[in-house]
């Protein structure tokens, strides 16, 4: 393999790096009091290319036996998410902004969300990012997710038997192998994968995304996961669609020569 690969690749990275590094904060913070609107909203430019490293698309497992993802192996269209179960602007996209996300673009195969657990609030936030790994193995992830985000759920932690009554709410069938995955080596391997992608992108904080290689940080407005899918969708078309070769123009007959005199001279074609 050429040594020019792994460096676009880790320039890519880098930049995105920077990029989530530097809008992180300022996409998840509260608004200050009084503030008419947000600054933070994420800029997305009509270009489908703009703001898109495609080294990162690679990041996009598109395994169809993966319990923690949604949508079809093959949609045109990835989003990553990064997220922790603490974390309440992750609360706030998955219960305002994901739903519809996946019923305008999952349900019609155009996008795939691929979860990572992406922990950075302490114990209680590792313990419940294995849990829903747990759940996961048994088919009821997504059921999970959902019961760990409602609202108010954040409020009541993540110890023990708060995991279990999540469980026992996503309807996970199997109550103790479900604690016996929650503390095991896969669970914790499968995180830490998770969490080590998360810190290679520069991701400092939740929720944190990749669609299609381009990053947003933060829980944006809805507008700006529709304009990033529906450009990212549009540029995964063009990429397949078919060229079409422009037809050949007919070449012109050679035309006679003139002679110093004026007089034409029979063209290179004829008779001699």
């Amino acid at each position: 393999m050429s040594r020019s690969k792994p460096i676009a690749v880790v320039s890519g990275v880098a930049v995105a790096a920077v990029l989530l590094g530097v809008v992180s904060y300022t996409a998840t913070k509260p608004a200050s009091p009084g503030a008419a609107g947000s600054s933070s909203v994420a800029e997305v430019s009509a270009d489908p290319s703009a703001g898109v490293y495609a080294e990162l698309e690679a990041y996009a497992r598109r395994d169809a036996s993966d319990k923690l993802a949604l949508g079809r192996a093959d949609a045109p269209v990835v989003l990553i998410e990064y997220a922790d179960f603490k974390c309440g602007y992750c609360g706030k996209f998955a219960r305002d902004t994901e739903p519809v996300l996946i019923e305008k673009y999952v349900d019609n195969g155009t996008l795939r969300i691929e979860w990572r657990n992406f922990p950075i609030f302490g114990e209680e936030s590792e313990a419940v990012a294995r849990a829903s790994w747990a759940a996961g193995q048994q088919g009821r992830f997504w059921e999970f997710h959902k019961a760990a985000y409602a609202e108010g759920a954040k409020e009541k932690g993540f110890g023990k038997d708060r995991i279990a009554a999540l469980a026992k709410e996503a309807g996970v069938p199997d109550a103790a192998r479900f604690a016996r995955d929650s503390e095991g080596a896969a669970a914790r391997a499968a995180v830490s994968a998770d969490q080590e992608q998360g810190y290679s992108l520069g991701a400092t904080s939740t929720p944190s995304f990749l669609i299609n290689g381009r990053p947003i940080a933060g829980a944006q407005p809805l507008e700006t996961f529709t304009e990033t899918i529906e450009a990212a969708a549009k540029a995964a078309r063009s990429a397949k669609a078919p060229k079409v070769p422009k037809p050949s123009e007919p070449s012109e007959p050679a035309k006679p020569s003139e002679s110093a005199d004026g007089a034409a001279k029979p063209g290179p074609d004829a008779a001699r």
